[in-house]
Formats: C-alpha cells, structure tokens, sequence
C-alpha cells in the first residue's frame, strides 16, 4: 500500500516507517523539520521513502503529500505542555488547524484513502482515574491553587473529600485536560472521528502514554520526560523533579507504539474507536531518574569525576497531573495487543543509543521561560 505519515521525520513516524517498509509498503514522509526538534533531516531517516519537507498548516503542500496515498498516520503535532501555555496560539494552529486542513483535503478533495490513523494523548484525560474508599471510582480534576501552594501532592475525591489512590484509566473516563497542547490533542482526535464517520473514512485514534526510546529529540526541553533527564545527565547536570517525585506515569517503548499502530492498520475491529496505547504499569518519577542516572553515571562519572542524584525541586507547574497509567484492556482484547518491552529493557536500549548522541541541555531556560509567566509555583 501507498502510505503517507505527517510527522515522518519525527521520533515516532521515523520508526513506523521502518517497519512499513519493512514489510513492503511504500512509504511518503512529510514534515517540516521544526527547529526545536530537528537540526538538519535526521540520518536515520529510511533512504526508502519519500522524504517531503512540508508544513502541516499549508494546504496545498498537504494535498500534493496526500495524492494516491491509501492510509494516513497523522502524527504531525506541536509537542510540549508547559511551552503550550504560552504559545497557544502556535499550538492551536499546529495540531487543531493544521488536521483541519488535512480534514479538509479529506472533504473536498478526490483521494483514495481508506483509513486514517490519529496520534491521540492520554494528556486528554487530566488526571486519571482513582479509588474512594467510600465513593468507588472518582474522576478528580486539576489540584486548586491552595493545595498545590500547601505541597499537598496527593489527590482526594472530589464528593466526599478522602484521600484517594490511582487505578488504571480506561477510555471511558470524561476528559479533562490541564493544557492547550491537551485541548488541541483533543481537538485533533475527535475531529478526525467525527470527518472519518461523516465521509466513511474508517479512523483510529491511539492515545498514546508516556512514549520513550531511541530518536526521541535530546535537545527538545518540552519533549518526553526521558529524553529531558538523558540530556541533563550527558551534560553532567542532575535530574530535576517537580513536586516530590512519587507522581506516576506509565512509560510505553517506541516499538510498543509501533506494535498498536500497525494492528490498527491492519484491523477492521479497529475502525472509528479509541484505544489507549501503554503498559498498565505506573512507574514513578524518581524511580526513572534512578534508572537513568544508574545506567548512565558509570561513563559520565569517570568523564566528569561527579556523581549525580536526582534534585527533588517541591515545586508544581501548571498543567501538570499526579497520576495517570493505562487500562489497556480495550486494545488487547479488540486488537491483540500485547507491551512487549519492559521498562528494565527499553531503558538500557535507550541508554545505550543515548551514550552515542550529544545533547544541548535547554532545560532551565525552559523552566525560566514559565517562572517569567508564573507557570510554575
């Protein structure tokens, strides 16, 4: 099949695409090569497929990209909680506009796609879904001012106001996201399915957990958590932890990630639903740091003569949740899908491809960028 993925160049179309090609599909890649994540086209991208440096917002570039394509992974986003707070409206246009073009192509336009498969967040969902002694399961939302200023972390259940403990989150759950880069995930998915139902496009939206692994940009300080504390570490700088560390996510490895989009490719069970794409295992944020610093201390300890810990720093920004780890029922009974890699594993692949990279940490200024907004407290 001719397959076209919007983000291609990115960290998770890159790795689709290896294994499209793999096995036999031809594969069209397009994307714009934003600064922040890219410095030049990424040598890792397949010579095999077709390489379009293009921008999502510009339609008749898209239209040209989209031309006697049959599938569509639409990974093509703007990326980053905290810097969408203040950059709403490039986050807007990016991911909220910039599928409504593609949405528009789709509409209006004659092509022969026959399935569209959207990169969704569990970001949607704020905060996950808990346990109430007294009130069964409770869907908390966003932590008040007041409590986060009083470093009271944990949540509590919002009817009867007991402390409350995390269960895993199923697609059920309402959403309510903390942030514009959620509002426009949000946005994105739930345009796709509404378009695919309208013009019998059959769409699959995959919202996503923690994704973490080789190609995940190094220089990108509002990228994925791992990629943010390999950076600080292979820049002799330690770790630094918002609130106390004991909040938890659910860490999934790329090729996991690859694994749930090709089932929903390939399956007809998959059309016009939505499936969470994770472990089901809640890992803390300290215990990351640990296992990071661990893997990586030994070179970087005989280079520098230092050795790192994690910096536990108390305190909150504003967007960011306690807990949220997958129920991954939906997609494993409906597609088969299975996690195959284990955090133990991922990590010491994604640490052995980090020791190979240099990384320019640009962490704190991104930090300062919030605490000049008062996006931190």
């Amino acid at each position: 099949m001719k397959i076209l993925i919007t983000g291609g160049a990115g960290f998770i179309g890159s790795h689709i695409a290896d294994v499209l090609i793999k096995q036999g599909h031809s594969v069209r890649l397009y994307d714009n090569l934003t600064p922040q994540v890219h410095t030049q086209i990424p040598e890792y991208l397949n010579e095999e497929a077709e390489f379009i440096q293009g921008d999502i917002r510009n339609r008749d570039e898209l239209a040209k990209a989209i031309k006697d394509v049959e599938v569509i992974f639409h990974k093509a986003a703007a990326v980053g909680v905290g810097q969408s707070m203040y950059q709403i409206r490039r986050y807007t246009d990016v991911n909220a506009l910039g599928t409504a073009n593609l949405l528009d192509i789709l509409a209006n336009e004659k092509h022969r796609v026959q399935k569209l498969i959207v990169a969704a967040s569990m970001s949607e969902y704020g905060e996950g879904a808990y346990q109430c002694e007294t009130c069964g399961i409770v869907y908390p939302k966003q932590r008040s001012l007041k409590q986060l200023q009083q470093r009271q972390w944990e949540m509590f259940c919002p009817n009867c106001s007991k402390p409350v403990q995390p269960v895993a989150t199923n697609e059920n759950k309402p959403l309510q996201p903390t942030s514009i880069y959620a509002i426009s995930k949000q946005i994105q998915e739930q345009m796709c399915l509404c378009v695919g139902e309208a013009y019998n496009i059959p769409v699959v939206a995959l919202r996503y957990f923690n994704i973490y692994g080789a190609r995940q940009s190094l220089n990108n300080p509002y990228t994925g958590v791992m990629a943010i504390f390999s950076s600080r570490i292979l820049n002799d700088n330690p770790p630094l932890i918002f609130e106390d560390g004991l909040q938890t996510r659910d860490f999934v490895h790329i090729s996991d990630i690859v694994q749930a989009n090709l089932l929903a490719m390939n399956s007809d069970k998959a059309n016009g639903r939505v499936f969470n794409v994770g472990t089901g295992q809640a890992t803390t944020i300290c215990k990351v740091a640990e296992l990071l610093l661990e893997a990586l201390q030994s070179d970087r300890s005989l280079r520098s003569g230092q050795v790192l810990k994690p910096e536990i720093v108390n305190r909150f920004r504003i967007g960011d949740i306690r807990h949220c780890f997958a129920d991954i029922s939906k997609i494993r009974d409906t597609l088969g899908f299975e996690p195959k890699v284990t955090l133990t594993d991922g990590i010491k692949e994604l640490m052995d491809w980090v020791k190979e990279q240099t990384a320019v940490d640009e962490f704190e200024k991104a930090e300062r960028e919030l605490e000049d907004r008062r996006l931190t407290i």
